[in-house]
């Protein structure tokens, strides 16, 4: 029997959009446009920039998300990369080897250039990568969901990510699977005025604990294996892999391991490791959550 075919991913960001409406879900509705001329004015401004740090995209989590369903073949990120809300993401960007496609609107309100841009070449790429088995779409717009459908039809599955409350119910309805931003392993979700009153204990506990960059990265691919999954207890191998995915550069050897089930064995207060014979399966620890 021929050893199933690896799914391939194809990832397009219309990060415009997310940024935006990432803006909004943070300081209230409609808050980038009534801020747009103070942000498009002087982002080193005392007052945009803490707005703007409040409301900063966590491009690994979107990225380590969209790993978690395979191979990243290609990403892509649609914007006006010369607007400094933009810039301060290339160098992040392109750490993650996403390629950023430059948009020159012809109009202020131009909207659609990121859209009709991001869909002829999702289509084109289609065509073009025939093995692909994955298309993410990152950006919450109903205008792509005739790409969403035509995705579908062309047999690949498609995966959605939107921010919470600025995604199109229809753009959801034509994905396989949706995922807000909102609820990706990494990215902290917007607290409430009585959330943030009762706050002031938990960041005193977090800030006690330290944490260095491969737990860091364990703890997201459990959290994404076992969303993948919808099992408490995952595969160690297929954690291993995803880390590798998500972090080709992660090796337990350059930690002093001889072995991954070594490295799983230091972070006892992270994971729970059973073994049954040659079999190794992990879960969170309850304390961990």
């Amino acid at each position: 029997m021929a050893d199933p075919q690896p799914a391939r991913v194809a990832v397009y960001l219309d990060f415009d959009n997310i940024v935006m409406s990432w803006y909004d879900r943070v300081h209230g509705r409609n808050a980038y446009s009534r801020d747009r001329q103070k942000i498009a004015a002087d982002v080193t401004d005392p007052e945009v920039a803490e707005r703007l740090a409040a409301a900063t995209i966590n491009v690994g989590a979107i990225i380590d998300y969209a790993a978690s369903f395979g191979t990243l073949v290609l990403t892509r990120a649609y914007a006006d990369w010369s607007m400094p809300v933009n810039a301060e993401y290339r160098a992040q960007l392109v750490a993650r080897a996403v390629d950023l496609v430059q948009l020159f609107p012809a109009a202020a309100y131009a909207k659609n250039g990121a859209d009709i841009r991001l869909a002829v070449d999702a289509v084109e790429d289609m065509f073009r990568l025939p093995d692909l088995t994955h298309v993410v779409i990152v950006g919450g717009d109903s205008d792509y969901v005739p790409l969403a459908q035509r995705c579908k039809r062309l047999g690949r599955i498609v995966v959605g990510v939107g921010v919470a409350g600025s995604t199109a119910k229809s753009l959801a309805a034509a994905c396989d699977q949706f995922d807000s931003y909102d609820s990706l392993p990494g990215v902290t979700r917007p607290e409430t005025n009585a959330e943030k009153k009762d706050a002031a204990p938990a960041r005193s506990r977090a800030r006690k604990r330290v944490v260095d960059p491969s737990t860091e990265l364990l703890e997201r691919a459990l959290r994404l294996e076992g969303v993948r999954t919808d099992d408490e207890w995952v595969n160690a191998s297929a954690v291993k892999d995803l880390m590798r995915r998500m972090d080709p550069s992660f090796s337990e050897k350059e930690l002093g391991h001889k072995t991954f089930t070594d490295f799983l064995r230091e972070h006892p207060t992270v994971v729970e490791l059973r073994e049954e014979g040659n079999t190794r399966q992990v879960r969170f620890h309850p304390d961990a959550r």
